[in-house]
């Protein structure tokens, strides 16, 4: 099956930029306690050298950070206000703050993070809730991506985007700035907290980031996987299952939008939820919630659930069987819904771990059921994609129907990411049952 018959790169890559930064809590190392119980620690001390300044030279000096930072953030004085009242209870054996003092003690306590510095890969593809003023034929989308900066900390951002009529995509450059969302709302024990947050209404999609926010998330929101998914009502919620990882192990977990602007995230229950690749279908089917996950790191499975955030069982429906996904397949995003069936893009590993995405046609009422898939890649790395952080890998998120094409980002190496369309009807053809 060669790509060359239903698969157009479109050569438009988005690469990291590492002036992208974001301002976050900076917390110094301390000296072990035993070595001189009675000492302070570092941030004390760093305290204290700012009481000790006289007024005029704090002035002086909080006037030179504004001046050398305040271009590259919103809302500096703000942010420095906020973060000297996160450590309140630390200093509270200091005398009382002046307002000046107070911002430079939050300064002091943050710093830059070059947020997409190393890699901005595996994408996920959404319409977008805002579809006035696009042109006949055309849909404005959303595309989230995995962002990973110093430490290989991922987090969650977004581009925007036309797709034309036949099939172009063009994708609008990222805002200069980029911000962090309010935290409205905690609810449940820590380690299993639901979150719901809020942007300010900032006209670029881009500049909103998702920084991981709890403990199990502390080194990663990896891969999130967007699903419009419109309910019995007819409304439509966009769903993303992603990956937290706190640098030893991982869950699965649920972030939902009605507008990119208000987020709720939530951590997914049940023994079904303790791998990653988690994939939601876009509508209930048979009255129930369904998902595609790999639950022993090797098959996919299909699970069914009343309960959207609670996921048990399952039953495997697709396995290694041909060469290039004998190591292990996963799924690369939500199934798309097509007269046909339900669209199951695939990922498979190969020899020398080599990823290629693939497919499978699932029945449209009883998804178990396999009606056909791809015995060969339907993307593979091309000699110029195959060099990257992690080399010989081309991944993806989701992709979305667009009239006869399917539109699908994908990513590059875990480095960049890039767009292809595939024409549907050469794609089923070149299937098998």
């Amino acid at each position: 099956m060669s790509q060359a018959t239903f698969l157009n790169r479109q050569a438009l890559y988005l690469r990291p930029d590492p002036s992208r930064v974001l301002v976050r809590p900076f917390r110094p190392a301390t000296e072990p306690r035993d070595l001189n119980p009675t000492d302070k620690t570092r941030a004390n001390h760093v305290v204290d050298r700012i009481l000790r300044l006289e007024l005029p030279v704090a002035a002086a000096l909080l006037t030179e950070v504004l001046e050398n930072f305040d271009g590259r953030h919103r809302n500096l004085l703000a942010t420095f206000e906020a973060r000297a009242a996160d450590m309140e209870d630390a200093f509270a054996e200091h005398a009382d703050f002046t307002a000046v003092q107070r911002q430079l003690v939050g300064a002091y306590f943050l710093h830059e993070y070059s947020f997409e510095s190393a890699a901005l890969f595996n994408p996920s593809i959404v319409a977008h809730p805002d579809q006035s003023g696009v042109g006949p034929g055309e849909m404005r989308f959303v595309l989230s991506l995995r962002a990973v900066g110093e430490g290989h900390i991922s987090s969650l951002t977004f581009r925007s985007g036309i797709i034309a009529r036949d099939g172009g995509v063009t994708v609008e450059s990222p805002a200069r700035l980029a911000s962090l969302p309010i935290v409205t709302s905690r609810a449940g024990e820590p380690g299993g907290e639901r979150l719901d947050l809020c942007f300010p209404n900032y006209e670029d999609i881009s500049e909103r980031v998702i920084f991981p926010l709890t403990a199990a998330q502390s080194h990663g929101i990896e891969d999130a996987r967007f699903v419009r998914f419109t309910d019995d009502a007819g409304l439509s919620t966009y769903y993303a299952t992603y990956t937290a990882y706190d640098g030893r192990g991982i869950r699965s977990e649920l972030i939902e939008t009605r507008d990119f602007l208000t987020f709720r995230m939530t951590p997914l229950q049940g023994d079904a939820a303790r791998n990653k690749g988690m994939a939601l279908f876009p509508r209930k089917i048979g009255g129930l919630y369904a998902m595609i996950a790999r639950q022993d790191n090797e098959n996919l499975y299909l699970i069914y659930s009343d309960d959207l955030y609670t996921w048990n069982g399952g039953a495997p429906i697709l396995r290694p069987e041909f060469p290039w996904e004998f190591v292990q397949i996963g799924n690369c995003g939500a199934p798309i819904e097509l007269d046909e069936g339900w669209l199951l893009l695939t990922h498979g590993v190969g020899a020398v771990r080599r990823y290629a995405i693939g497919a499978a046609l699932l029945d449209k009422t009883d998804p178990s059921k396999v009606l056909a898939r791809s015995r060969e890649p339907l993307v593979h790395p091309e000699p110029s994609e195959r060099e990257g952080y992690v080399p010989n890998v081309v991944y993806t998120c989701g992709a979305i129907r667009h009239h006869e094409l399917i539109v699908l980002p994908y990513a590059v190496s875990d480095s960049f990411s890039n767009f292809a369309t595939i024409r549907i009807d050469a794609l089923l053809r070149a299937m098998t049952g």
